[in-house]
């Protein structure tokens, strides 16, 4: 995404930016040097899925904001440190995971999320869901 800024603040961001990371190899325009550049479209992904009798289904999973979202990886470790070790995935393109997540209902597909909550567990069954405290 672009953002079309004024002279003046296209330098108060590249100022900020040079004080917070030391770097000063930021162009005068408050961008980056050297663009960050997204996977292309055809370039193969770590997709999460799950184990069903058909085979695989796509895992789908919500954003902070509680909107429905695929995932996607760019490397197998990226996968592993956000999912954990037993997380199953495929390869697919990001046109082939926006294809799997269209009949959903999902519209966003996220790559290398990195913020996640822990699972959700049950809770333990029998009288001992409540501490007991001493009267």
């Amino acid at each position: 995404m672009h953002l079309s800024r004024t002279p003046s603040e296209a330098a108060a961001v590249a100022a900020v930016i040079s004080d917070i990371t030391g770097d000063s190899s930021r162009a005068d325009d408050g961008e980056p040097s050297h663009p960050v550049t997204a996977p292309r479209a055809t370039e193969p992904l770590y997709v999460p899925v799950r184990r069903c009798r058909g085979g695989y289904a796509l895992r789908v999973f919500r954003t902070p904001l509680g909107s429905r979202t695929a995932v996607a990886f760019t490397s197998g470790r990226r996968l592993l440190d956000c999912l954990g070790p037993g997380a199953d995935s495929v390869r697919l393109s990001l046109p082939a995971v926006r294809a799997l997540a269209e009949p959903l209902g999902v519209a966003l597909v996220s790559v290398d999320p990195q913020l996640t909550a822990p699972a959700v567990t049950s809770l333990p069954e029998g009288p001992e869901l409540l501490p007991v405290t001493p009267a």
